[in-house]
Formats: structure tokens, sequence, C-alpha cells
């Protein structure tokens, strides 16, 4: 489990596919707090370290990713020196800063617009018609595992939506939101609240 507040960004330092794919990442952690066998989240989606090593400042650790987990997340964070916001799992105890986040990507979504307000960032992302029912505006919404909220959203002919976002300095200067730009895809999980509760809506309907 995960919150969506993002400690650091760390960068892919290698990539080698033997069955599953094989993915290093520089940190900044202490190695010796990174239990192999850990859940990490990079960049929203849960991974679970098979090897770590380094000094803290310059650390790493390595994931093994499936081919499922690759088809169903943004392609562009799979390469050598992409950026990726990491979270540790959350500890007992820990400080629910966000939202609950489970790690799980939804679908994958892309950035229709992006304006600078004042020192804010006013980006609208697109998600798919799946996704629609479950977003609403004040909710929470994780991109690329940070933890956000709905300004408002749009629902588009194709059963599509559109949800504006705010994204403040300090959040684009620590998590990767500072870099994105128009026709970027993210990785999208939906509020685990939004989950239930249509289900029960769903259930509800057919009774």
């Amino acid at each position: 489990m995960f919150t969506g507040i993002i400690t650091e960004v760390g960068r892919i330092r290698a990539i080698a596919t033997k069955g599953d794919t094989r993915v290093t990442i520089a940190c900044a952690m202490d190695p010796a707090k990174i239990a192999i066998g850990a859940s990490i989240a990079c960049s929203g989606v849960c991974l679970t370290v098979v090897d770590r090593g380094g000094a803290p400042g310059d650390s790493w650790f390595a994931v093994d990713v499936s081919g499922e987990t690759i088809r169903r997340t943004a392609p562009a964070q799979w390469h050598e020196h992409a950026a990726l916001n990491l979270e540790p799992a959350l500890k007992l105890g820990d400080e629910l800063g966000g939202h609950i986040v489970t790690g799980h990507v939804d679908a994958v979504g892309h950035v229709v617009s992006v304006d600078r307000i004042g020192g804010s960032w006013h980006v609208v992302v697109s998600a798919p018609q799946e996704l629609a029912p479950y977003i609403a505006a004040k909710g929470s919404i994780t991109v690329d595992g940070v933890s956000l909220t709905v300004n408002d959203l749009a629902d588009q002919a194709d059963g599509s939506c559109h949800f504006m976002l705010n994204i403040i300095p300090h959040t684009a200067e620590v998590t990767t939101l500072g870099t994105l730009a128009p026709g970027r895809e993210v990785n999208l999980e939906i509020d685990v609240l939004a989950r239930y509760l249509k289900r029960m809506q769903s259930l509800a309907a057919a009774s």
C-alpha cells in the first residue's frame, strides 16, 4: 500500500531482458534500508526489489517487470535514463498524506494540454472510457504515482473524459510532473473507494 506522496525521483540505469525485464534504478535511498522482497512504487507501478547496492545518496535497486506490466503501463517509462517517481511501501504508523494507493495501474491516459497559470501548471489529462465513471471533481486520482485532486472534468462524446489538475511548483519540482507535455502518456490509478462505490452501485441496480 502507498499514499501517492513521492519520496524522490530515480532514474533507470540499465535494462536487461531475460524472460522478464530486469530494470536497475539509481536512487538516493540507503541500500541497507531497502529489503529484498520489499515493494517500491515506480511511477505508480508496484514492483518487488530483487537486488540492491551502492551507498546512501548513490544507490540502486533492481526489479523484474513482466511483459504484462509493460503492456499495461506508459511505455516511455521503460527505457534507460527515464525518470521515475519513487515511493516505498507505507509502514504501519506512517502518515497517510495523500490517499490510499495500491500501485496497480488501471489504465494509461495521455496529457491533452499543459498551461502555466501563475506559478502553477494547469494540466488536462484524457482518461479512457472504462475509467471515466470512477473520476469525480474534488476526488483523488494517481498520475504516474502522484496523489492528486481532480479540479474538474468534462465527459467526451466517445465515453472518455478529460480531467483537470493543478500542479503546484513544489509538486512539479520533486516529481516528474514538472516535465509533462501534450501527448505524453501517464499511468492512472483510480481511487480505491470509487472502485468499491461503483461496484455497490452496480449491484444495487441489478437487484
